[in-house]
């Protein structure tokens, strides 16, 4: 019989989110600063290996339905198509997912695709290239743009689109991102943003809420919530634009947090375990891995780990504190 990653509050973790490096060819004001950050030195870092033997322990051990590789910007990862690979030939097979930036899509998206990548969210918050090399400080937009496209090509369907936007930045555009999107046949999906940059500036104060996400979007659109039924613990809430087909996803992480229906673990590009992304503590079973711990044990102490996972984020609570980590060390 299969365990279960539960926690002591009933909840289940079957999607699994693992991080592949904390390395990112971005740098986006929002995540990071203009110089980066001092990135995990190499041995610290899990092998191709590693990595798939905990994603084997966590599909056949501890029932994990889903896997979603993340960085960093996990493109930049050696080996990601064999960690896919190796990933697809497991049984049960995972669905497999990946999220990035797009910049390098256009060579690697139908070697994914034919490694058994099944599907792709990358990030775009501006349709300007202007904008785009303000927020990210990389003039990459039409790399981006090109990337999506490649995915497509692929069958990296339903291809999702993340955004996030910036009060006096980009919030303007929200009606126009969906627009293309809907265009060309992308699902886009809107990401309050989180405290989770680098520099610990995040303000709640000047955060653009899921209510002026919707508010902007019906200036222009008809909006009618999606079947409830069809969200079950996904983080978007889901609107039909216009009538259908087209649908349009708001994540309102911080103002409507959907905590009581998370079934998330996390593993980071060094071998820790993280129950939630806003977690203060971590759990590591890279130590343990190398030390020649066998799968059953390795099982036991992500069981450990899960179990001792919080009701909530507390973003709300005036004793929150942003985790050590920033996003792009933790994984998305």
């Amino acid at each position: 019989m299969v365990a279960q990653l539960l926690d002591s509050f009933g909840r289940v973790a079957t999607d699994l989110r693992v991080s592949l490096t904390d390395r990112c060819n971005l740098r986006c004001t929002y995540c990071m600063p203009a110089e980066g950050l001092a990135w995990l030195p190499g041995p610290e870092l899990l092998t191709n290996d590693e990595v798939a033997r905990l994603v084997e322990v966590a599909v056949c051990r501890l029932g994990v339905r889903e896997v979603r590789f993340t960085g960093g910007e996990p493109l930049v990862r050696r080996g990601l198509v064999d960690i896919v690979s190796r990933t697809a030939r497991l049984s049960p097979r995972p669905e497999i997912s990946l999220t990035s930036n797009g910049i390098g899509l256009t060579r690697l998206a139908a070697p994914l695709r034919e490694a058994g990548l099944d599907r792709i969210n990358v990030s775009l918050d501006t349709l300007s290239p202007d904008t785009f090399a303000r927020l990210t400080r990389r003039d990459r937009w039409n790399d981006v743009v090109a990337g999506l496209a490649a995915a497509a090509e692929a069958g990296l369907t339903p291809v999702k689109v993340n955004s996030v936007l910036m009060r006096g930045t980009n919030d303007h555009e929200a009606p126009d991102l969906l627009a293309w999107c809907l265009e060309r046949g992308y699902e886009l999906r809107f990401i309050e943003q989180m405290p989770l940059d680098a520099q610990h500036g995040w303000d709640r104060k000047t955060m653009v809420t899921a209510d002026e996400i919707i508010e902007r979007l019906e200036a222009r659109f008809s909006l009618v919530p999606d079947d409830p039924s069809r969200r079950g613990s996904a983080p978007a809430e889901s609107f039909l634009v216009d009538g259908g087909p087209g649908r349009v996803g708001v994540i309102a992480s911080v103002t409507r947090p959907f905590c009581g229906d998370c079934d998330r673990v996390r593993l980071t590009a060094d071998g820790q375990v993280r129950n939630c992304l806003f977690a203060r503590s971590e759990s590591d079973l890279r130590t343990a891995l190398r030390a020649g711990a066998d799968d059953a044990e390795l099982a036991r102490r992500w069981q450990a780990a899960m179990a001792g996972k919080l009701p909530g984020h507390g973003i709300d609570d005036p004793s929150f504190l942003q985790p050590s980590r920033p996003m792009s060390a933790i994984g998305g």
